[in-house]
C-alpha cells in the first residue's frame, strides 16, 4: 500500500483530503505546516506527497527544494496544491522539482485520478 503524506495547514482541506486518500486506499500522514511536513517527508518516506504552497513554517516551495536537494528523498513524488494558479507560480513550482501542480478549487475526481497515475496504480 502505497504512504501518501499530505501537507496543509487549512482544517477542512487536510480532513477531506486525508478522508478522500484513506477512501482511493493508501496509507496517509499528515502535517500542518511546512517544517512538520519536510520532518514528515524524512521519517515516514511516503511515495507521494500533496503538498500546500502557502504554509506557516516552510512554504512548499522550500519544503520541495529542500526534498529535492537530499539524495535519499529526491525520488519523492511532489503534488503542489495551491490557490497560487498564475503561470509564473506554476514554473517556479515545476522548476524546483513538483512532480505535479494543481490549483485550488481543485475537483476531488481529478486529484485522486492524477494520484492513481502518479502512482501507476489503475485501481478505480
Amino acid at each position: 500500500m502505497d504512504k501518501i503524506l499530505i501537507a496543509d495547514d487549512e482544517p477542512n482541506i487536510l480532513i477531506s483530503l486525508e478522508y478522500l486518500m484513506k477512501r482511493e486506499g493508501y496509507e496517509v500522514v499528515v502535517a500542518r505546516d511546512g517544517d512538520e511536513a519536510l520532518a514528515a517527508i524524512r521519517r515516514e518516506r511516503p511515495a507521494l506527497v500533496l503538498l500546500d504552497v502557502m504554509m506557516p513554517g516552510k512554504t512548499g516551495f522550500e519544503v520541495c527544494d529542500l526534498v529535492r536537494a537530499d539524495a535519499d528523498l529526491a525520488a519523492t513524488k511532489i503534488v503542489l496544491l495551491t490557490a497560487k494558479g498564475r503561470d509564473t507560480d506554476i514554473a517556479k513550482g515545476l522548476a524546483i522539482g513538483a512532480t505535479d501542480y494543481i490549483t485550488k478549487p481543485f475537483s476531488t475526481r481529478e486529484l485522486a485520478q492524477r494520484v492513481r497515475e502518479l502512482l501507476g496504480s489503475t485501481s478505480p
